[in-house]
Parts: C-alpha cells; sequence; structure tokens
C-alpha cells in the first residue's frame, strides 16, 4: 500500500518540486559506487589484455599451442552467446538499451545487467574482440543508477535521472572525461539540456572520475606530448578531412547494421553460438596482425609512439574496420567507442602521411591529424559533435587544439546529415527493439509518472497557445518551466523555444506519450526524421 501511495498523483508532483538538492547528493553516491565497478572493470581488462598478449607470444614459440587456445576460445564464446541468449540486454554497446529504458520501452533487470556485462565484457573483450569498454561502463553504470532508485524506492521520474546520472558516471570512469561524460547524457542519453539532468549528471561524473583518478592517477587517457598547434592558413585540410570522417562515418553506420542482419540470416548459426565466429578470426589475426586485437587504446598510443609506413597503416585500418564489424554484429558484449577512435586515428594518421608525401606538408603535424580525425569520426558516427570536442579534449589532455577540434567535427556532421545517416545508437535501438517484438513497458495503470520534455526552436509547439495545441490522450500538463520560473499553464499561456514542458501520465502510458511529445516538441532527432 505504501509503494502505491508513493506513486500516486500528489505525491509524485510534491517529489518533483523537492528533490532537486536531493539529486546532487545522490549523483555523488551513485558515482562513487559506478567508479568503483567501473575501476574494477578497467583493472580486470588491462589483466586479460596482458594474459592475451602472453598467450600469442607463447603460441609464436610453440605453434601447438593454437590448438588448446582456440578450445578455450570456443568455450568462451559459448558461455557469453548463452547469457547473452538469456538476457538480451547485456548484449553489444548497451548504450541503445540504455536509452530504451529510459523512454520505458524496455525493461532492464539492474542485478542481471551488472553481472552478465561485466562477465560477458572481460571474456569477450579480454579475448582479443575488437571492442570497447565505454559502451558496457555506461549501462553498468546507468544498471547502478536503476539499483539505487530499486534499492531506495524511489519514484519513477528521479529513477530516470538516476539512471542518467549512472550512465554519465560510467562514461566519466572509463575515459577519465567527466565533462564529455556529462555532455554525452544531456547530447545523446536524455537528448535535452534540463538543468535537473546537468546537476545529478556532473555530480555523479566528477564523483566517478574522482575514484579512477585514485587509482589510475590525474593524467589524460592518451597523453600526448609535444604537438604543435595546427596554424590558421592550413585549417583547409581541416574541413577536407571532415568531409572524408563524415562520408567514412555513414560507411560505419551502414555496415555495422548490415551485419547485425547477416548474423541473423544465417539460420544454421544459432544465437548462442555467434560470438565464437569473431573469436576464431581473432586467433588468425593474433598471429599475423596483433595491433587490430581489443578496443585499440594501445593502439593509438603507437601511432604516435612509432613510424608505421603509408602500406601497413592502409592495412590496418581495413582489417580493424572490418573485424569491428564481425565483432560488434555478433551481439557480443562491448560497446564501440574505442574502435571508433582507434580507426578514426588511423584514418587521420593516413591522411597527415598522404598530405606529407603529395603535398609537401610539414610531417610535424601528422599527429594533429590523429586527434582531430578521432573527434570527427566520433561526431560522423554517434552525431554528438559536442560530445566528441570534448572528449578528445579530455583524453588528450590539451585544451590547445578546441577550435579544430571543433571545426573538424561540426563539418563531419554536417556531411553525415546531408547523406540523411541516422545516429548509430538510436539506429541499433530501433534494430534491438524489433529483434526483441517491441517489448515495451507497460508498467502499473495506478500508478503515475512526471516526465520532462524540451521546446525546441521551429518545433510544432513553438510560439502556440495551450489551448491551439491537440495534445495526445491521458496526460495532464502540470507546469511550464522557463529559466528559474514556473509557470500554470493556463489556455493562453504562449509556449516558447527553450520552454520545459512538465508532464504528469499514467506509467502504462508513459512510452507512448514519450513518443507523442518527442515529435512535438522536436526533441528527438531519428522521431523527427522519420
Amino acid at each position: 500500500m505504501e509503494e502505491t501511495n508513493k506513486h500516486n498523483t500528489h505525491n509524485t508532483l510534491f517529489h518533483w518540486h523537492s528533490f532537486k538538492l536531493k539529486l546532487v547528493f545522490e549523483g555523488i553516491g551513485i558515482g562513487l559506487i559506478t567508479g568503483l565497478l567501473v575501476v574494477l572493470y578497467r583493472f580486470a581488462l588491462e589483466k586479460a589484455g596482458v594474459l592475451l598478449i602472453d598467450v600469442y607470444k607463447a603460441i609464436s614459440i610453440n605453434s601447438m599451442l593454437i590448438l588448446p587456445w582456440i578450445g578455450a576460445l570456443i568455450i568462451i564464446g559459448y558461455i557469453v552467446g548463452v547469457m547473452v541468449k538469456r538476457d538480451p540486454m547485456i548484449s553489444g554497446s548497451g548504450i541503445p538499451q540504455v536509452e530504451g529504458v529510459l523512454l520505458r520501452k524496455i525493461d532492464m533487470t539492474w542485478w542481471k545487467v551488472i553481472l552478465g556485462k561485466f562477465i560477458g565484457g572481460v571474456l569477450t573483450i579480454g579475448s582479443g574482440l575488437s571492442l570497447g569498454r565505454e559502451g558496457p561502463s555506461v549501462q553498468l553504470g546507468a544498471a547502478v543508477g536503476q539499483g539505487f532508485s530499486k534499492v531506495f524506492k524511489r519514484i519513477k521520474i528521479e529513477e530516470k535521472y538516476l539512471i542518467t546520472s549512472g550512465a554519465s558516471a560510467g562514461l566519466s570512469a572509463a575515459f577519465s572525461a567527466p565533462l564529455a561524460a556529462v555532455m554525452f547524457a544531456l547530447e545523446e542519453v536524455h537528448k535535452n539540456f534540463s538543468p535537473l539532468v546537468l546537476l545529478s549528471a556532473l555530480s555523479a561524473a566528477l564523483s566517478a572520475d574522482f575514484v579512477a583518478s585514485g587509482f589510475f592517477g590525474l593524467k589524460p587517457v592518451f597523453n600526448f606530448k609535444n604537438i604543435s598547434i595546427l596554424p590558421l592558413k592550413f585549417y583547409f585540410y581541416i574541413i577536407l578531412l571532415g568531409v572524408i570522417l563524415g562520408i567514412l562515418g555513414v560507411l560505419f553506420n551502414k555496415l555495422i547494421l548490415k551485419t547485425q542482419d547477416m548474423y541473423v540470416k544465417q539460420t544454421w548459426l544459432p544465437k548462442q553460438m555467434r560470438i565464437i565466429v569473431p573469436l576464431l578470426i581473432s586467433v588468425l589475426l593474433g598471429i599475423l596482425l596483433p595491433q587490430v586485437l581489443g578496443g585499440g587504446h594501445e593502439l593509438i598510443v603507437s601511432l604516435v609512439t612509432e613510424n608505421f609506413s603509408l602500406t601497413i597503416l592502409v592495412i590496418i585500418v581495413f582489417v580493424k574496420f572490418l573485424f569491428t564489424m564481425v565483432s560488434y554484429g555478433s551481439g557480443a558484449p562491448g560497446g564501440i567507442f574505442l574502435p571508433l577512435l582507434a580507426i578514426g586515428a588511423l584514418v587521420g594518421n593516413i591522411y597527415g602521411m598522404v598530405l606529407v608525401h603529395f603535398v609537401s606538408f610539414d610531417s610535424m603535424y601528422i599527429n594533429n591529424f590523429i586527434i582531430l580525425a578521432m573527434a570527427g569520426y566520433f561526431t560522423a558516427v554517434v552525431r554528438a559533435p559536442i560530445t566528441g570536442t570534448i572528449l578528445i579534449t579530455e583524453m588528450t589532455g590539451s585544451f590547445s587544439h578546441l577550435l579544430s577540434l571543433s571545426i573538424v567535427s561540426i563539418v563531419a556532421y554536417i556531411v553525415a546529415d546531408i547523406l540523411a545517416s541516422k545516429p548509430i545508437y538510436e539506429s541499433l535501438l530501433e534494430k534491438f527493439l524489433h529483434s526483441q517484438g517491441e517489448k515495451i513497458s507497460f508498467g502499473n495503470k495506478k500508478n503515475k509518472s512526471i516526465l520532462e520534455f524540451a521546446v525546441c526552436m521551429g518545433s510544432d509547439l513553438d510560439g502556440k497557445q495551450i489551448k491551439e495545441v491537440n495534445w495526445p490522450n491521458y496526460f495532464l500538463l502540470v507546469a511550464v518551466k522557463r529559466g528559474e520560473d514556473e509557470i500554470i499553464p493556463k489556455g493562453d499561456t504562449v509556449i516558447l523555444p527553450g520552454d520545459y514542458l512538465i508532464v504528469l501520465t499514467n506509467e502504462d502510458k508513459v512510452a507512448k506519450i514519450n513518443d507523442a511529445l518527442a515529435i512535438m516538441t522536436g526533441s528527438c532527432e531519428i522521431l523527427n526524421k522519420q
């Protein structure tokens, strides 16, 4: 009875007006827990990576050891495949699933996700698949946020903020990039710049980064040194690089979706056996081209510290690209951030070397193009230019390239937009929902939920009076937030861009209201394009 009362109309509205400061403290708590969990995850992956190097060194000395290693990979692939089949929420990056949970279109059992994603990610990424730690870290953090909400019996609107806070903390701890993590929560996960999201996500990201820094130090993830600033007279080459990255980003998005379809169409290959395919391929690559194994952190660092020939770079980027497709398409638990950055860095290195050979460009600027291409390629694929710019700035520890990073990111974004490429995580969410048969979480129709929507400039609601709008059924507009003011809505209240609509609805109608209001407010890019 207590749980039902807590979610009735009066208590739901009361909590909405009283939990701003509470979200900050809850964000700090979630950030600390997530930080510890992701630190443990990173340590496990590092140890697995060292073990992987030792395995291939041993195989190079004694080729007969390849047989037991293949047997071990088949067992690992089958175990993780069974885990993914039983709980599809732990498959792939995890970021699309988190977005689906926030839209109330899918359910997530937090403790199953934490266990499955942690174990599955360590086994597959640690075995050499071209997958990153960031997606699992985001989902692990989101699961911590949901677990916090369930354990302490928070209302649904509060749970949504706590999940977003956890996702932000996960990315922050994974890459030691708290500002990028907050921007990712705002720009990609939550899809609006709500002050409440900012407060809770920033609190969680900073506390998670504090924990991670205590274990890994205060140095940036990519500690590039002595990189000269690219003169303004060469910025034409940055624009050209942005165009190339935009096209390559669209290619990445299309092929990764097609690769998933290829696995599904192979009816002779059971779902629990799919992950074995890239694991077996990794054996051949581990012997012939070990640089492409794993997420790509060491590969990115080696581009700066070593001198690869142009031919070798072209081979590595081609194989890394295809191996990432095969690895992610199998449904193995792992993200695409690090592989994306590695592919982008390789493209930037090739681009710089081509300029040196054919345009007599100064070779001292090649490393600049490596950094720029990481941001541009990330933006072209994920379609989050602000996040991409801040992420690479924090990961490299240098703010001197902020202008050039911003330019290459926005150019890559525009090119991808012109080519009508959807953001990868929204495309992956659509595919995930389709594969699961649109298993929408209906919730309890007796419970109430508060939703918040940002009104975008040029949307259907821009400049209209409330009485002029054909609102969907089963919801009540309870407030319009304009800056620090909260307006009680009346029929002649004019809705302006930047307003936040506070909506009350039944819990079982949340998914439908989310879809309807996202189109009306213009807050969901993928829905606007449909």
